[in-house]
Order: structure tokens, then sequence, then C-alpha cells
């Protein structure tokens, strides 16, 4: 039988300054399941986190997590609520913003490296393994545009332009759309209507090609 997740991870740098960059797109995506799940964060500081309990599908507890440790020390919340909770790699779902992804593109899927990505990094060296679940929500990269001159540290520490980020709100309504399925463990289901599900297209694109 099939189980939900117990531990949801949103990735971001905590502060008024980096509410919107796009490292934040993580924060935003658990943001927006918690008002889905009508739960509330609260700080808790022994596990260096913004934390939200709902129920999961099988009717256990599940907790929402905003690490208050800034990015490069995600693992540090992540791995203490799992070793406290006796939550295993492969019942955490981490949702991070993915420069390898275009803004509008969200993809879900189990184990793999970090890319570069210090929060992912740092929870996988904190758990001592990198079988959790990964929500990647793209954000695009600086070559990709008219950035290309930008340096990757600096592009994520700024907010998208407004059709970028308007993109990424689809790409994060889609992904709770998928909630579901997720919350019942049924991840094969959940990546089919994630990874076939059509994305809206810029005004300026018209219709989607084939």
């Amino acid at each position: 039988m099939a189980h939900g997740f117990r531990l949801i991870v949103g990735l971001g740098n905590p502060g008024r300054e980096y509410r919107e960059t796009r490292h934040n797109a993580g924060f935003w995506w658990v943001e927006r399941l918690a008002g889905t799940l009508s739960a509330s964060f609260r700080a808790e500081s022994k596990f260096h986190a913004q934390i939200a309990v709902a129920r999961s599908g099988d009717g256990e507890d599940l907790r929402l997590v905003m690490p208050q440790t800034f990015m490069n020390r995600s693992g540090l919340a992540a791995a203490s609520l799992a070793r406290f909770y006796r939550v295993a790699p492969t019942e955490i779902l981490v949702a991070h913003d993915e420069l390898d992804l275009k803004p509008g593109v969200v993809k879900l899927k189990q184990g793999g490296g970090s890319a570069g990505h210090n929060g992912l990094k740092d929870i996988a060296a904190a758990l001592g393994s990198g079988d959790f679940w990964r929500l990647r929500l793209g954000i695009g990269h600086p070559r990709d545009g008219a950035l290309s001159e930008q340096e990757v540290a600096d592009y994520v520490l700024h907010p998208p332009p407004g059709e970028e980020r308007r993109l990424i709100d689809d790409a994060i309504a889609r992904a709770l759309g998928i909630w579901p399925w997720l919350a019942r463990g049924e991840t094969e289901r959940a990546m089919h209507e994630l990874h076939t599900s059509p994305r809206s297209p810029p005004a300026s694109e018209g219709p989607a090609k084939s």
C-alpha cells in the first residue's frame, strides 16, 4: 500500500529582502499548499524552521517546513525533523527552484544529484541520503536570455520580472493540483498528471506547438 509524504520542505531564504526572489520558489509553493490545507506556520526554534501541521492522506501528521537557516544550511531543519519524527528520506518531498527548467515548467522526481543547488546538497548530506523526492520549479538560467552575463548567484537572488513570475505561479498552481495523489503516495499518477498537463503559454507565444 502506498503511503503519503510526512515531511514537505520548501526551500528558500528567510527575511523580507529575499521573499520575492527566484531562490524562494520552494517557499512560495509550500506556503500555497499550507493555505490549501488550512494550516498555519509557526516558528519552532528547536528545528530551525517555520512549521505548519496538517493531516496526510493516510491520516498521519504532515509537516510543512520552511527552514530559517538560509539556503546552504537547509539540511539542519530537514534532518532534525526527520530524526525526531522518524521520517525516512522516501517520505520527504523537497520543493525548490530549478535553474535547468524554464519558468512555467515543473517536474517531480525521486533522488538524483544536487545540480549545484546548495539547499539540496546540504539536505542530502544531512540525511545521509539523496533518496528524497524533489518538486523542481523552473526559474530558468541567465544563460538562456538577456541576462547571459549575470552570475547565477546574483540571478537567483533577484525577483523574476512580471511574465516570468506569472509562469512560475502557473507551475505552482499545477503542482498544487497533483496534491491529492501526492497525499496518498500515488507518485506515479502524480508524475503522469503533472508532466502531461498543459502549460499556459505567454501571451506573446500564441497557441502551444506540438
